[in-house]
């Protein structure tokens, strides 16, 4: 019998082959580790305040986890897990910091990181005279812009504004909801790093290209290569995601001038699928390396 039994939270909209595939990932390695892993979507665990205290059920006859490893963006819901004694890897916290690219780049900042000049949309709550603003955006930047919406995955929600037309009318799109201005990276158009980082080491990278976009996601059309990256990068994105306090993560990094290092931003639960089919590293193995250390559990302990 195993030991340890987890349970992976994973969001339950998402039901397409791609985001099923890489479920059974993780739970093929867990195995491997002597670890029962069960997949539950986050719509299947029901987060209730009754008579004043907090619990949760879930409709499938579950016992309680060893740990929950949460790759989902949920984030009320692991809040609601670590309140009843749950270990999250990732944590609610880490979540919440790299879900919101706009606490990213507070919890970076003042840290030695590299990041692209930023500004943060003000809190609206319906619409008024926006031409100071506007004027203030083209005082500090110039075009062209990158725009992005604070929450979004897959480079869907990243604009970019090539003079004050287009500004204005992504301006007018995204008035109401939490968005950033920021300088666009000549240097690093089309192409950036993926770093996956777990605990304090990078496991796997790999170099991603856009010959037709200025975003390299992958999901847009972007070639992946393997890549080793130098030591700045490596630092880099080992600091950046101990400062979001993630115990693994993606971090995307920009080539600034002379190859240096930018951060763009930080993934709690970056996809694995691609990594492995550009490297054959199986990031899901050092995960579970790492979630069994923390849990002072070594191959000793663990039978199947």
């Amino acid at each position: 019998m195993f030991k340890i039994y987890g349970w992976l939270v994973y969001n339950g909209s998402l039901q397409s082959e791609k985001f099923l595939e890489i479920n059974m990932i993780y739970k093929e390695t867990a195995e491997k580790k002597g670890i029962c892993l069960d997949l539950i979507k986050n719509n299947e665990i029901y987060c209730l305040i009754e008579n004043g205290v907090c619990s949760v059920k879930i409709n499938i006859l579950k016992k309680n986890p060893d740990f929950v490893l949460f790759l989902d963006k949920d984030v009320r819901l692991a809040k609601q897990l670590e309140k009843l004694g749950y270990r999250l890897f990732n944590s609610a916290k880490t979540i919440e910091l790299c879900d919101d690219k706009i606490l990213t780049y507070q919890v970076l900042s003042d840290n030695g990181i590299k990041l692209p000049k930023t500004l943060f949309s003000p809190l609206m709550f319906y619409e008024t005279d926006d031409n100071d603003f506007i004027n203030f955006i083209e005082k500090e930047f110039k075009y062209p812009i990158v725009i992005k919406e604070a929450f979004g995955s897959f480079g869907q929600q990243v604009y970019l504004a090539e003079n004050k037309e287009q500004l204005i009318s992504l301006r007018k799109r995204l008035y109401l909801k939490p968005h950033l201005y920021q300088e666009f990276i000549h240097t690093s158009r089309g192409k950036d790093v993926r770093l996956h980082v777990v605990g304090d080491k990078v496991v796997a990278s790999m170099l991603r290209v856009s010959e037709n976009d200025f975003r390299a996601n992958i999901s847009s059309g972007a070639k992946m290569y393997k890549y080793q990256p130098p030591a700045n990068f490596i630092e880099t994105a080992i600091k950046a995601s101990k400062l979001v306090g993630a115990d693994f993560s993606g971090v995307d990094i920009l080539f600034g001038e002379n190859d240096q290092p930018i951060v763009c931003e930080i993934n709690s639960n970056a996809h694995i699928k691609n990594i492995y089919e550009c490297t054959g590293i199986n990031v899901s193995e050092y995960i579970f390396d790492y979630i069994l250390q923390e849990l002072k559990y070594n191959e000793r302990d663990i039978t199947i």
